[in-house]
């Protein structure tokens, strides 16, 4: 594999370049003084932002952006041989690597490396963690995969040792990292166009943890039944956090106030280590948290800058995302689209004020929809009200084995007020003349779902 030497910077190329991980990656590599080209299908805020920044962008990948300059170029998974750029790159014999082999080699040169993987947080805790290391003055270079409104954005480029990162599991993307300070927030089944089943998603956990720092910590949920599996013959220190007593930090006393955020007595060894006050609602916020508090007081930060960090994060967005109000409706968009996210933002929405719960559900891929098919229609009889639009294929093509109408089916056996449209336009009519009083709506999906409350709002 080509290994890019950070002391003498070279010309990057990076094809997707207005993703926004690979447009975290190319602002690092900017500042560190590369030449930085890239392609997109199409100009966005983001491509517009590295083009002030000196990057050259091209909208539309030919074959012609990949120049005989270029000494590497950069794909995400997304990619195939297929794309004209990729294989330009190829006949022109330049090398290439995967955007989480650049992660893992931009990573290699912080020692205080910190990845945050699991099926489900990852974006909000590494969120949470960002204001902590804000709070205490370390100054981290930090690449989130949502937009983070402390940071302005997806990265922030900082001075210090300290590198924080998301650690996808998706085609094991986080087997090309090695950091000092492993985070496993959970492991559930999800990926299955990539994974066999849940046994194959547990060997790559073990892996990933089996890669951190020989003198580094793993801190992972204790209240898994497969913790001991994952940890088994690693050398690694190792904390565990959750809401079990027996686990290293947890949570007791948890309460909700009036507007479902949450607080709790922290125990450290089960011994009380102060009072955790969060702006941020529901109890997987809690464990997400305390993942956020392990990793921080292994950093030797104080817990008085731990919990004035956590008292500042807010959320990021798309996660339980306050839109607006249409009139008393309170409008919020939520990226939950595995069936344990939804029950986590549903279970939330209950200690939200509100008469009736409305969701507006976008599933997301074919492959994920099938898996899971029954615990979709399970965990939205949560619900008062669902609304379905299609399914948003993303990176696959519609075999026609599954369709929203699947769901919509199993809804209305279990009794629920159920409803389906073909078309945004359709649902935001239906919704118009449907809300009233103290409802709440969300918007959920990993989708452009997003856009029918923004569209609402608008109006």
């Amino acid at each position: 594999m080509y290994i890019i030497d950070f002391q003498k910077p070279v010309h990057i190329h990076f094809i997707g370049i207005g993703g926004i991980s690979m447009s975290g990656l190319a602002e690092i590599l900017l500042d560190r003084s590369f030449t930085v080209s890239g392609s997109d299908m199409k100009k966005s805020d983001i491509t517009e932002h590295l083009a002030a920044d000196g990057a050259k962008i091209a909208i539309g990948q030919k074959a012609e952006n990949i120049t005989d300059d270029i000494d590497v170029v950069v794909y995400t998974a997304a990619i195939h041989e297929d794309n004209e750029e990729f294989a330009a790159a190829k006949n022109k014999g330049i090398p290439m690597m995967t955007r989480a082999a650049l992660l893992g080699q931009i990573m290699a040169n912080y020692l205080h490396s910190i990845a945050v993987a699991g099926t489900h947080g990852k974006t909000t805790t590494t969120s949470m963690l960002t204001h902590i290391l804000l709070q205490g003055e370390l100054d981290p270079t930090v690449s989130v995969g949502g937009i983070l409104d402390r940071i302005q954005g997806n990265i922030r480029v900082g001075r210090s040792d300290v590198f924080l990162t998301e650690a996808c599991e998706y085609t094991n993307s986080f087997l090309e990292f090695y950091p000092m300070y492993s985070i496993i927030l959970n492991i559930e089944e999800d990926h299955m166009d990539f994974f066999k089943d849940l046994e194959d998603i547990k060997h790559s956990f073990h892996v990933f943890a089996s890669q951190t720092a020989k003198d580094g910590l793993i801190i992972i949920n204790g209240d898994m039944p497969h913790t001991d599996e994952i940890l088994s013959g690693l050398v690694q220190k190792s904390v565990t956090f959750g809401f079990g007593a027996d686990n290293d930090y947890s949570a007791a006393d948890v309460a909700f106030d009036e507007q479902g955020n949450g607080s709790y007595t922290l125990l450290i060894h089960g011994e009380s280590a102060g009072s955790v006050k969060l702006s941020v609602k529901g109890r997987h916020n809690i464990m997400n948290s305390l993942a956020a508090i392990a990793c921080a007081q292994s950093l030797g930060l104080p817990m008085e800058q731990i919990l004035s960090g956590l008292l500042s994060f807010t959320g990021t967005h798309r996660r339980f995302e306050y839109k607006g109000n249409l009139g008393d409706v309170v409008v919020i968009d939520d990226y939950a689209h595995h069936p344990t996210e939804i029950r986590a933002t549903l279970t939330a929405a209950r200690e939200y004020p509100h008469d009736e719960l409305w969701v507006v559900f976008q599933p997301h891929t074919y492959t994920r929809t099938k898996a899971f098919l029954s615990q979709f229609a399970e965990v939205l009889t949560l619900a008062d009200h669902v609304v379905l639009a299609d399914i948003y294929a993303a990176r696959e093509a519609d075999t026609g084995e599954v369709s929203s109408m699947d769901i919509y089916r199993l809804l209305k056996e279990a009794g629920t007020d159920v409803h389906y449209f073909p078309s945004f336009a359709e649902i935001e009519e239906f919704l118009s003349s449907s809300l009233k009083g103290h409802d709440l709506l969300i918007t959920m999906g990993a989708g452009d779902v997003v856009t029918i409350g923004e569209e609402l709002l608008a109006r």
